[in-house]
């Protein structure tokens, strides 16, 4: 009964957060976002974050986005709960209106997060707390924004090695002025663990704004050196 009961408990967390607002996305169109996402380990708990985005508002070839972070963290425990402070640089390239017109926009970003994992039996929670400074041309913005993660192995081999998994995630973004909601996002999709240093994740993830939605496909690499 116990088992029963986590296992009916972790299929409701994983369906809340991979499930996409259906409904409020008809209009949307499909995207798709390359990632790469690495870190390295220093002495005395210290590491460096490193990223890289590419995001295409059709399945390819159309910039939506370039992104780029990096950053210095510290662990305040033995591989958990990290406290981070990075800095990242955004290109937009935004439609103007619904011509086929785009307008370049720079962004330079501060921030400042603190991660912390936690294992559930056989279910991984990830929380990420970040809180951003933006300097977009010139206007200045903060954002915060919360992360709940989860990944949960499909296999159940007799070594212990199960290296394909879901994966799924959702992060809410709020301004510090208003409009105070900026964006949600909701993701789930399948990953295989190759080794400690590389894992690929192949993901649907809907992005719902204040009145409209899009989608994306997600390929994501997770390297650690």
């Amino acid at each position: 009964m116990r088992k029963l009961k986590k296992k009916n408990i972790i299929a409701t967390l994983a369906l809340s957060l991979v499930l996409p607002f259906y409904g409020l996305s008809q209009d949307s169109s499909l995207g798709n976002w390359l990632i790469y996402i690495g870190s390295k380990d220093l002495k005395n708990g210290w590491n460096i974050h490193n990223e890289v985005q590419y995001r295409n508002y059709d399945a390819i070839g159309d910039l939506e986005q370039l992104l780029l972070r990096i950053g210095l963290g510290y662990n305040l425990t033995e591989n958990n709960n990290n406290l981070l402070l990075g800095y990242g640089y955004i290109l937009s390239e935004n439609y103007v209106g619904n011509t086929h017109e785009k307008v370049s926009v720079n962004e330079h970003r501060i921030f400042q997060q603190f991660t912390t994992k936690q294992n559930l039996g056989k279910l991984s929670l990830s929380h990420r707390y970040r809180f951003e400074q933006r300097f977009v041309e010139a206007d200045f913005k903060m954002r915060f924004r919360y992360f709940l993660g989860l990944k949960i192995p499909l296999q159940n081999n007799a070594d212990g090695n199960n290296p394909l998994y879901l994966s799924a995630y959702n992060e809410i973004f709020l301004n510090t002025k208003s409009s105070i909601f900026d964006r949600n996002r909701m993701y789930g999709g399948f990953g295989y663990q190759f080794s400690k240093q590389l894992r690929l994740e192949l993901g649907y993830m809907n992005q719902f704004f204040e009145t409209t939605s899009r989608d994306q496909i997600n390929i994501m690499a997770f390297v650690n050196f």
